[in-house]
């Protein structure tokens, strides 16, 4: 049976992601990914959490506990397009 496998080192740090049983990967840092996990390399398993965590995107962000996602400390405006900016420490809109 075909399953998403997150190939881990000794940290957590998911090293590779392949789609197989499992028996290709000659390592003991496995972890089957529930097919509603998304997971890609880069991320860390928290075994705690039972969760894969993305690389944290802006020194400023903080980890949402419950998601285990990187949130931004100023809510994303209600309107406009905007992109964060880690020097301002603010969303800023993104115009023409």
């Amino acid at each position: 049976m075909n399953q998403r496998i997150a190939v881990i080192d000794e940290n957590g740090l998911v090293t590779n992601v392949v789609v197989g049983d499992g028996s290709e990967v000659s390592t003991e840092f496995l972890r089957v990914c529930a097919e509603e996990d998304f997971v890609a390399i880069g991320f860390t398993y928290d075994e705690t959490r039972d969760a894969f965590i993305p690389p944290q995107p802006y020194a400023s962000w903080v980890l949402d506990e419950d998601t285990c996602l990187w949130v931004a400390p100023i809510a994303y405006p209600a309107e406009g397009d905007h992109v964060w900016d880690e020097q301002a420490g603010d969303w800023v809109e993104v115009t023409g």
